[in-house]
């Protein structure tokens, strides 16, 4: 797969709609695809008709894996320069699209031990890679996709999401006092995380929380009686420790409820690669029965999930070779 074909099929990707629960469209086009290259392809059922792609022409000694929902809004694949515009040019149909190529050479030159393993729902939970850890699998090696700047990975944070809750009583506007507000309450909650001392780790740095999501109340005249946040907290250790700090802080506000946890993971490196640490998550937790995990991708996370997502053309290129190099050296280990 040349240049002009890899940006093809890039752009056939992006081109399709496949935010989270929208995948099947675009999972059929790699599955044809592939099977179209000769790959033996298996379609691995998921809930509401979506599926995972796996695909091998022999038993696979290594497995190159990313995911291919992305996160709403869609917008089609423009080309501009030496930029591929688009939703999930890079994070992750960019990357996946580099993946196939560098297995393609693989497969070309005669490799029977490589393996491509593509996942729905990535960005809402992992399901997808939790479905795919049940497949039976010869694999020893995962080399993972996401946006890194084709730098490997030495290590990413967790995850927890947790949901706050916040009770209170409704009554008039007029007559306050009558009532018990909780979204008044939710505020409180949130600025007292503020005051917080959140867990630090020498190679992941400190926690960081985000308030992803609120809503409260009924009418702008009835005192509200309930409101709801979800936060998702960037993990560096064990997340019991951050969410007894998060019950301690908001003490009677609010009440918390998990709703995800991924760890955070250290990774397999190889020597002669520029490496860094990442501070998102990845569907690597999840997919531990494929092998020691490793990570790059093209991209960087500074224009994943934004509104003019795009991707290098060259660093689609350079991550062909990288994907080829460290094919190389996991086969030969």
């Amino acid at each position: 797969m040349d240049q002009v074909a890899l940006v093809a099929f890039a752009r056939a990707l992006i081109d399709i709609d496949s935010t989270t629960g929208r995948e099947q469209e675009v999972a059929s086009l790699i599955a044809r695809t592939l099977r179209g290259f000769g790959w033996h392809v298996d379609e691995q059922p998921l809930a509401d008709g979506r599926c995972n792609v796996i695909a091998r022409v022999g038993e696979p000694k290594v497995v190159l894996s990313t995911h291919f929902d992305c996160v709403p809004p869609f917008f089609p694949s423009r080309l501009e320069g030496s930029r591929l515009y688009g939703r999930g040019s890079c994070d992750a149909k960019g990357i996946l699209a580099a993946q196939v190529a560098a297995a393609e050479l693989a497969r070309i030159a005669g490799r029977r031990d490589v393996g491509l393993l593509f996942v729905a729902g990535e960005e809402r939970g992992s399901d997808g890679a939790m479905v795919a850890n049940t497949w039976p699998t010869t694999s020893k090696f995962l080399i993972n996709g996401e946006p890194t700047e084709n730098r490997l990975g030495v290590a990413t944070k967790g995850v927890y999401r947790g949901r706050l809750t916040a009770t209170g009583r409704a009554a008039h506007s007029s007559l306050p006092e009558l009532g018990e507000s909780a979204i008044e309450k939710m505020i409180d909650a949130l600025v007292s995380l503020r005051e917080v001392e959140w867990p630090t780790n020498q190679l992941l740095g400190s926690t960081n929380y985000s308030i992803g999501l609120m809503s409260g109340g009924v009418a702008p005249n009835v005192i509200p009686a309930s409101a709801v946040a979800e936060l998702m907290f960037r993990t560096v250790g064990d997340y019991r420790d951050v969410r007894d700090q998060l019950t301690d802080a908001i003490g009677s506000c609010a009440t918390v409820e998990d709703i995800l946890v991924v760890p955070p993971i250290t990774l397999h490196i190889v020597p002669g690669f520029e490496t860094a640490v990442f501070g998102y998550t990845t569907d690597v937790p999840f997919l531990d029965t494929w092998g020691a995990p490793l990570l790059l991708g093209p991209g960087s996370v500074t224009t994943a999930h934004t509104d003019d997502e795009w991707v290098e053309v060259p660093d689609l290129v350079r991550a062909v070779a990288l994907y080829g190099a460290l094919l190389d050296h996991c086969l030969s280990a």
